[in-house]
């Protein structure tokens, strides 16, 4: 199916290019670690164990430029995904271009808005929940794969998601490899930061995504990882959020968006 790339008229370039959806990295790259597929892939194809706040955020790149870029950045993902194949842990082939893992892997990054919404950023409107969706048609629509699996609404991409959470997601070798659900300290995610300096800020940067994701992820999805939240944990997360919020009204507009989406504004 032929799509436009989305444009500056998009609510999909104001919600996603948001800074504040950086703080749920980890909410998405958890639930991509949990589809079964996905996790096999990153296990024999990664090296994503060995630096995971640098693989985190090297991945994030690529994605925002679909979304500001169109269909040469899609091509270019699409690309970064040929030769990722293998036999998952039931013995099942897999390839990362199937449709099923691909369209997972794109959902939370559709879903980020959604979950951020009414903690960090500002609440959704139904009719915005509905425009979001719409819109990610076309998000997706410049990878160049099949349209066929893709829920063509947002209801039917509710039903979808609830599914997958439910039925397909589960405590992967992924899950149990990885130093950030490990609780480990990481290495320093870019060369040119300092080891002192990492040594005090990844443990910070790394407990607060964790952090969020724990909050956020659905029920079904935490129970399956043996999370706990209580209460208590629910009122601090919304405490932070308002904190968030708070603090984000003094920064000045061009420093609201990340990098990507601020060049994109200024060169319509």
């Amino acid at each position: 199916m032929t799509l436009p790339p989305l444009g500056p008229e998009s609510l999909t370039w104001r919600r996603f290019g948001d800074l504040r959806l950086a703080l749920l990295i980890g909410w998405a790259g958890t639930l991509q670690a949990m589809h079964p597929v996905i996790s096999a892939a990153l296990v024999q194809h990664s090296d994503v164990f060995a630096n995971p706040v640098h693989r985190l955020l090297r991945s994030a790149g690529p994605i925002i430029d679909v979304v500001y870029l169109g269909r040469a950045a899609g091509a270019r993902v699409r690309r970064y995904h040929h030769g990722i194949e293998g036999d998952d842990a039931e013995g099942r082939r897999y390839h990362a271009l199937h449709p099923d893992p691909y369209f997972w892997a794109h959902a939370t990054f559709v879903a980020m808005q959604y979950a951020a919404a009414g903690y960090f950023t500002a609440p959704l409107s139904d009719e915005e929940k509905e425009r979001l969706y719409a819109e990610s048609l076309r998000w997706y629509a410049q990878y160049g794969l099949s349209m066929r699996n893709v829920p063509p609404d947002y209801a039917a991409f509710r039903a979808y998601w609830e599914h997958v959470v439910c039925r397909v997601l589960v405590r992967t070798a992924a899950i149990e490899r990885s130093p950030l659900h490990r609780g480990e300290r990481t290495p320093a995610p870019h060369p040119w930061l300092p080891a002192p300096v990492w040594f005090v800020a990844g443990p910070v940067f790394t407990g607060v995504q964790m952090w969020v994701a724990r909050g956020l992820l659905p029920g079904p999805a935490r129970a399956a990882l043996g999370w706990r939240w209580t209460a208590a944990d629910e009122r601090a997360l919304r405490a932070f959020g308002f904190a968030v919020r708070t603090a984000f009204r003094l920064l000045p507009p061009r420093l609201r968006l990340v990098p990507r989406a601020r060049r994109a504004y200024r060169e319509i």
